[in-house]
């Protein structure tokens, strides 16, 4: 008997030591996990990763750009069925334990004892610790790691309330998909908000995030219907959130989750993207991620106009040169199938309503049995392909890839293909500059390479008009008689260089005016011979063109200078508006997640009657009907000139706070030009355009040696607008594709649009120019420029037919 006391004691004692060492090593390690808990005060500024939103100026969608899909939502606009799926399905005592369920603990560990397994016992973890792991830990299995859930989770329990936490958990569970949080789970799998979701569709979306990649409604339905209807509806009907007849009505209705991307109101990727890389230069590539709504200058209207009219377009010019044949083929076994086939055509993408199609057969009566990549069986009849004057069967055959399109009838598919050529449209505000409408090609999911803002291309004869500007304020006017006639230059390895006329032939002296609206290239030449290089090159450059872009010879006269269509329209603006050169621009205002304004655009505008000359611009020399006479002759007062002098503008009101763009050319030179080539468009090259049937619109058609790029540029109403055609590989886009051929029909079908309800614009003289008889006909001219022409009594036959002039 005292042995065993003695045994008893000493087992005592043991246990004791025992119990104080495991109090010390549990004190211990408390310690140490919690003193390297975070700080949860964080959780009250927390910043969830949220894309970035581009908008229309009438706020419709045009693109979200971000790694992650989340739409944050409020506690108070969560659906109180939706919360009690996600309390039945996770948590069912969130309202009541502080933190940590220590019964769900005991409960869990019991269950996972008994049967061996953790697959359908409820989780340990309460809605709070899967917060406190999801902003702070990891996934780690350990009991450290789970120590210091419990921890976090009561300490954030003590610092916030259980609405508080419970949103947390909504919009940062992960649902699978790149949706992170309930509401953006709700628009990708059922494209509604959440006040809209059926009983079904919430348990389906309670149910994810246990297995959000393998078990969602989409990657795997069967299972997430298994979790829907054996778990979380089972569960809401037990703990009385639903009666049973509810749960077994919601278990009845069929899975019907699908992908649903956010509506995209206004299709513009290219300027997307433009955004999308000036947003990122702006802030930083995190920008992409901080909920920031972009608001850019783009007009909705106008910009689905400019997509239908370049897509218009290009089919149009593409079907002139007929069919070119199957875009690819594919060799298939003769017993593949339908879903066989439609395999081989998964990734390639549909490009502007040109789906893929894989040939399945050629059939006797000439038509063509198809399959779509979503396995949809076509048979193409005979007026599919009517636009390429042979039979489908006679166009392709088993294994070839086509394009097909859905006709104007109900159920109607054509024969397409996607076009050779490739176009830029780019139209601007004349008098700020801003965009409003801008196409970088035919197709963005085929090609993202930006032909608006990155394509040097050749304008041609659309250039025209800024030579002559720089000649006007040389002293030309409309009415100098300049010759179009053979001309030969000489360099000085006695190279020589005979320009010629589009279509050859000659017409003699003829005045500035008809030569712009003939578009007759030898005026153009004598006219920069006349002027200087070196001088054009330097005021062409107030358009807002690099000097360095511009040939430092003659043949700048044609347009052989590279440039893009972006900068082309911004140079057409400088007329438009005035003389006045403006910045382009696309983002007009950026504001954070809560509305806070980050950035507004405050752009210089145009302003007429502003100032009349450009600062720095040359003294005007002596210059009569082409020739340069030397020093400038002496201003002359308005009342001393024969002639009708026009009345000053008032100066355009403008907002007390907004800029004034800086002037680059002479507000009297911009109105001659504007009406020059409002002629271009009345009976000139760019006749088509007079189908608008409006006085305002003007413009000058350019084309380049071998058809290879075809251009119109002009204005009407309050905008510039640039249309340029040509194929990436610079080959020819064929057989007499002039710029009033190719890209005028893109122009006229988009500016329809544009301008439908705009105001006529006007073009009144400004000060200082008087309206006369010159060369026979009746002019307005600048007041020095009609002094200089009383001065000199010039012979026009006096000019030389077949002088030779040395380059440089």
């Amino acid at each position: 008997m005292p042995r065993f006391r003695r045994w008893l004691r000493w087992l005592l004692a043991l246990s004791v030591a025992l119990a104080l060492v495991g109090a010390i090593a549990a004190g211990a390690l408390y310690y140490v996990v919690s003193s390297k808990l975070p700080d949860v005060h964080a959780l009250r500024e927390v910043e969830l990763q949220e894309p970035m939103y581009v908008h229309a100026r009438d706020g419709r969608l045009m693109a979200v750009f971000g790694e992650t899909r989340r739409y944050p939502v409020q506690i108070k606009d969560v659906p109180l069925r939706l919360k009690q799926a996600f309390l039945a399905t996770e948590d069912a005592n969130f309202y009541e334990h502080g933190g940590v369920d220590y019964k769900g603990v005991a409960r869990a560990i019991w269950l996972i004892a008994k049967t061996g397994s953790k697959d359908g016992v409820p989780g340990g973890s309460t809605i709070t610790q899967q917060v406190a792991r999801q902003f702070f830990l990891s996934n780690e299995v350990s009991y450290t790691r789970k120590l210091a859930e419990m921890l976090l989770a009561r300490k954030i329990e003590s610092e916030l309330s259980k609405d508080e936490i419970f949103e947390l958990y909504l919009n940062k569970s992960f649902f699978g998909n790149r949706a992170y949080g309930i509401g953006a789970a709700a628009e990708y799998y059922y494209g509604k908000k959440l006040a809209e979701l059926e009983l079904d569709e919430m348990a389906s979306l309670a149910g994810i995030p246990k297995f959000p990649s393998s078990g969602n409604p989409i990657s795997n339905p069967e299972r997430a219907r298994q979790r829907r209807d054996n778990y979380v509806l089972q569960r809401m009907a037990e703990l009385g959130f639903v009666s049973q007849a509810e749960a077994d009505d919601a278990k009845a209705v069929p899975m019907h989750a699908a992908p649903h991307e956010p509506p995209v109101e206004v299709h513009a990727p290219y300027v997307a993207e433009m955004v999308r890389q000036e947003m990122i230069a702006r802030y930083g590539g995190d920008v992409l991620n901080k909920g920031y709504h972009v608001t850019t200058t783009i007009d909705g209207q106008m910009q689905d106009a400019a997509t239908a009219a370049v897509h218009a377009g290009l089919i149009q010019y593409d079907h002139r040169h007929g069919w070119h044949g199957a875009e690819q083929h594919f060799d298939v076994d003769a017993g593949d199938d339908a879903a066989a086939l439609a395999r081989r055509i998964a990734g390639i993408p549909a490009q502007s309503g040109l789906l893929p199609a894989i040939v399945a057969a050629a059939n006797a009566d000439g038509s063509l049995a198809v399959v779509l990549a979503d396995r949809t069986e076509l048979v193409l009849a005979a007026a599919s392909s009517r636009w390429t004057s042979r039979a489908p069967a006679k166009l392709a055959v088993r294994g070839d890839l086509i394009r097909v399109r859905a006709g104007d009838k109900e159920g109607e598919w054509l024969i397409d293909q996607i076009p050779r050529g490739q176009a830029a449209l780019v139209s601007l505000d004349a008098d700020s500059g801003a965009l409003r409408a801008l196409v970088g090609g035919f197709s963005f999911a085929g090609n993202k390479f930006n032909r608006a803002t990155q394509a040097r291309r050749q304008p041609g004869s659309s250039f025209k008009p800024f030579l002559y500007a720089a000649a006007f304020d040389k002293g030309f006017n409309p009415a100098s008689i300049v010759l179009d006639a053979p001309v030969v230059f000489r360099d000085r390895r006695g190279k020589t260089w005979q320009p010629q006329n589009d279509g050859g032939g000659f017409r003699g002296p003829m005045r500035l005016r008809e030569a712009l609206v003939q578009s007759r290239n030898l005026v153009s030449v004598r006219l920069l011979d006349s002027i200087g290089v070196d001088f054009a090159r330097k005021y062409i450059s107030e358009f807002g063109f690099e000097e360095a872009e511009l040939p430092p010879n003659l043949s700048m006269s044609l347009g052989t200078a590279s440039l893009t269509p972006l900068s082309v329209a911004r140079g057409y603006a400088t007329f438009a508006n005035g003389g006045s050169r403006v910045d382009t621009w696309v983002i007009d205002e950026v504001r954070d997640r809560d509305g806070i304004v980050l950035f507004k655009e405050n752009p210089a505008l145009a302003c007429r009657g502003c100032g009349g000359v450009a600062p720095g611009a040359a003294p005007a020399s002596q210059v009569v009907d082409g020739f340069n006479f030397g020093s400038a002759a002496r201003p002359v007062a308005p009342k001393e000139v024969a002639g009708t002098e026009a009345e000053a503008p008032v100066a355009t009101p403008v907002n007390p706070d907004a800029r004034t763009a800086p002037r680059a050319i002479d507000e009297r030179t911009a109105y001659q030009l504007v009406s020059m080539m409002r002629d271009v468009v009345q009976r000139g090259t760019g006749a088509a355009a007079r189908v608008l049937g409006r006085e305002d619109v003007g413009g000058k058609t350019g084309s380049t040696n071998d058809h290879r790029d075809a251009w119109f540029s002009g204005f009407g109403g309050p905008l510039a607008t640039t249309v340029w055609v040509g194929r990436d590989d610079f080959r020819s886009l064929g057989y007499r594709e002039y710029g009033g051929r190719a890209a005028l029909p893109i122009w006229i079908d988009y500016m329809r649009v544009a301008l439908k309800d705009a105001p006529v614009a006007r073009n009144d003289p400004p000060s200082g120019m008087v309206e006369a008889s010159v060369n026979g006909a009746t002019e307005w001219i600048k007041v020095e420029d009609l002094d200089r022409l009383q001065e000199f009594d010039f012979d026009q036959n006096e000019q030389a037919d077949d002088a030779a002039f040395d380059i440089f």
